[in-house]
This record gives structure tokens, sequence and C-alpha cells, in this order.
């Protein structure tokens, strides 16, 4: 109870601290995102290559996907990545619950087969906000799920995919739910430092 009580005040107390990522967009810190879409893994790194310090990356041990260390390197560097693989469904959000919770680590990736319930992500919030009273970090934690997502609770979620041309590199990104701001599309296109941002019509 007291733990709770001391996370719903750092909340409020800490609301204003966001992580930017692409442009002028930016997350709120201390709680927990959705992004889903084919490209989601590629967001989830755009994100880490703006962040510093470590990243815990949780997913199903039973598969056999994992992240390619060479790609990667476009977007940070992998020995910052801690890969954690789990072979039980029910150990994938514990983990992200407890490192959350520890205050340790900046960001906290969940790459998961399917969209959690209501109460867990909660439970992922209130993590977020005891680990950045107890921890050195305001934590972000990001929830990877396929299609179109729709995990409950969560405090945003982004779509993106692959928009390639036959002679260009780029991905559609849409904020489909935020707290604070309206639905949003945008066209993500690599640069020499960077990425581009530019506005499109809402399609989703």
């Amino acid at each position: 109870m007291t733990a709770q009580l001391l996370s719903r005040h750092s909340h409020r107390h800490k609301s204003q601290a966001q992580q930017g990522f692409l442009g002028d967009l930016s997350l709120p810190l201390c709680r927990t995102h959705e992004f889903c879409g084919n490209a989601r893994r590629t967001l989830a790194m755009i994100v880490a290559g703006r962040m510093a310090g470590p990243v815990f990356w949780i997913a199903p041990g039973w598969l056999a996907e994992r992240l390619n260390p060479e790609v990667m390197t476009r977007f940070a560097n992998p020995g910052r990545f801690t890969f954690v693989s789990p072979h039980r469904a029910e150990d994938l959000l514990w983990i992200m619950e407890e490192v959350l919770r520890s205050g340790g680590v900046p960001l906290v990736v969940a790459d998961i087969p399917a969209p959690p319930a209501l109460t867990p992500v909660r439970r992922l919030h209130l993590a977020a906000e005891t680990g950045a009273i107890e921890g050195t970090n305001r934590p972000l934690g990001l929830l990877l799920t396929p299609g179109d997502g729709g995990a409950q609770g969560v405090e945003s979620r982004w779509h993106m995919a692959g928009d390639h041309g036959l002679d260009a590199i780029g991905w559609a990104l849409s904020r489909l739910r935020a707290r604070t701001e309206p639905p949003r599309s945008w066209r993500v296109t690599p640069q020499a430092a960077g990425f581009q941002l530019t506005p499109r019509a809402q399609t989703r």
C-alpha cells in the first residue's frame, strides 16, 4: 500500500519529464508505452539510440527470432543491451516489472507475443514510478506487440510499419493513442545524422 501511494505521488511530481525520440516527439518517463506494427523493434531501437545507459530487452526464450547485432549498430551500441529470454510466458512481464521497480535501468523493453490486460499494465506504471523514487533513473517501459497492438491502460500507443520505395528506405509512423495528444501520422526517413520526420495525412 505504501509503495502504491508513493508511486502515485511520484507520477504527479514528475509528470513533465519526457524522453524525446524523433523530431519534437517525446514519451513521458516513469510510464509504459506500446509500440506495434511490423517495424516496432526499429522504433524501440530509435528510442534506445536517443537515450544513454543500459537497456534491458526481454523476449520469449521459446522463439528463434533475435535482434541482429550488425543492424543494431545503426541505432545504438549493442554493448549497452542486456538480453533476457525467459521460457515461461508469465515471466515476461514479471521481469519487466522488477527491472522497472529497481530504477537501475533507464529503458526496459518487453517484446511480447500478445497485448497484456489492464491490471499488468497498471502494475508496470506503478513499478516505473517506484523505480524513479528508489533507483537512480526515471525508467521508461516499452511493450512491443504484434499487429495493431491493443494493450489496455498504456500511456501511449504507436504503430510503425515499413514504407520503403524503390530507392528509399522509410517507415510510416502513427500515434494511435496518447493521454494528452491527438492521433497523428508521419513518414520517417533515415538521414546522415539521425532521422527526418515528415507529417502526413492520418490514415489509420
